[in-house]
């Protein structure tokens, strides 16, 4: 353990980029928003900053000069953009006179995506990763430490640290095997996903689809270097629309979306929705890019400037699913909440996230609710599984 080194590093900038890359792609569970790209575009945009309450540090492992293990941490003053709630904990925290805020944060901002977060070389390196980690946020005097959105490798040292679990329900569609005669991965077609549903759900989708095109709405796609910049702007525009009708400012900012044009094209695939030759929506989905044989789809944003009905459905999961479908993608991860998206054929799964809080006894009350939380989510995904949208057999 001696060999071991640890350094916080204030921005990612100086870390290698192929160093950090090399990390996340050996991991089970990559996604593109652990890129180095992605994480150094939400800082050097301003979206994810000490501004707007998110300070990186990134805790990073070595080994005789060899990066082993790295993972973002941030020094957070307030719980916005997290998608994992914990306003009661703080609202506890202050009735009891303490401070909650700062805490520490291990997620990508903004972003409700499961997968690697811990990267690390081997188990070893994960787990001395976590410990310090905890030892980390004792030093600044953090009262607490959130680990969101986990891979199971992460769970796993987490667990081992003695970390608390919380679970969470996101709903996702998994490209269908065909059968032991053809066992390609994939529906042949939307048709042919249509025919796994029950009657009343391919009658309805069909019926939302056609109200669609008989309002005259086109839709085309365009991926990576191929979004052209006019796309770029009229999606910022939609997406930034999104944000205020809801009375929010966007999280993002257009140079966020300029810089991921340029360093990480391929992650990015969008959709304008056109009526008359005017585009009326855009919705953009994010691409895995590690495995062209694995490919996942996770969907982002959307945004109108006009109002046509079951556009949104349209825009955000059966352009999507059908472009899924033909490109062979097996997973299509539809973001945080949402029982609507069961109507669409994206199924419940449970997402984990790990807390540690550093004064015991508000350990231990947390310790029993999140017993009690989890009884709760496992009955929910009991009565959402009698709820099942495919054909029954």
């Amino acid at each position: 353990m001696n060999d071991y080194v640890i350094r916080v590093v204030a921005s990612l900038s100086d870390l290698s980029p192929k160093a950090w890359n090399a990390l996340l792609a050996g991991e089970a569970e990559p996604s593109p928003f652990m890129r180095h790209e992605y994480l150094v575009a939400l800082h050097e945009s301003g979206s994810a900053s000490p501004e707007s309450g998110w300070t990186p540090q990134y805790i990073t492992l070595w080994r005789g000069g060899e990066l082993r293990a790295a993972c973002p941490a941030y020094i957070k003053t307030h719980s916005y953009g997290e998608y994992v709630f914990d306003w009661a904990w703080a609202n506890a925290y202050e009735q009891h006179g303490l401070a909650y805020y700062p805490k520490a944060v291990v997620a990508v901002p903004f972003t409700p995506v499961p997968g690697a977060r811990l990267l690390a070389r081997d188990a070893q390196s994960r787990t001395l990763l976590v410990q310090a980690l905890v030892a980390w946020c004792k030093q600044e005097e953090l009262s607490s430490l959130h680990l969101l959105f986990g891979a199971d490798a992460d769970i796993a040292a987490c667990t081992e640290a003695g970390l608390m679990l919380r679970n969470t329900v996101q709903f996702h569609w998994t490209n269908a095997v065909r059968g032991d005669s053809d066992p390609a991965i994939g529906y042949a077609d939307f048709d042919a996903f249509l025919a796994s549903l029950s009657h009343d759900k391919r009658k309805k989708i069909r019926q939302e689809r056609r109200k669609v095109a008989d309002a005259g709405v086109t839709f085309r796609w365009s991926r990576g270097a191929c979004i052209a910049a006019a796309d770029w702007d009229f999606f910022y525009r939609c997406y930034a629309r999104t944000y205020r009708e809801h009375g929010n400012p966007p999280y993002l900012s257009r140079d966020f979306f300029g810089r991921m044009a340029d360093t990480m094209p391929e992650a990015w695939l969008l959709f304008i929705a056109e009526r008359e030759g005017k585009p009326i929506a855009a919705s953009l989905i994010a691409l895995s890019t590690h495995d062209d044989d694995a490919l996942v789809a996770y969907g982002r944003y959307w945004g109108a400037v006009e109002r046509v009905d079951c556009l949104h459905f349209e825009a955000c999961y059966y352009q999507p699913l059908a472009w899924c479908i033909a490109h062979g993608a097996r997973r299509f991860e539809g973001g945080a909440q949402g029982e609507h998206k069961m109507a669409r054929a994206l199924m419940p799964v449970k997402t984990t996230s790990a807390h540690w809080l550093a004064h015991p006894a508000f350990a231990d009350a947390v310790e029993r609710f999140l017993e009690r939380e989890g009884e709760g989510i496992e009955n929910y995904m009991d009565h959402l599984g009698e709820r099942s949208p495919f054909k029954a057999g």
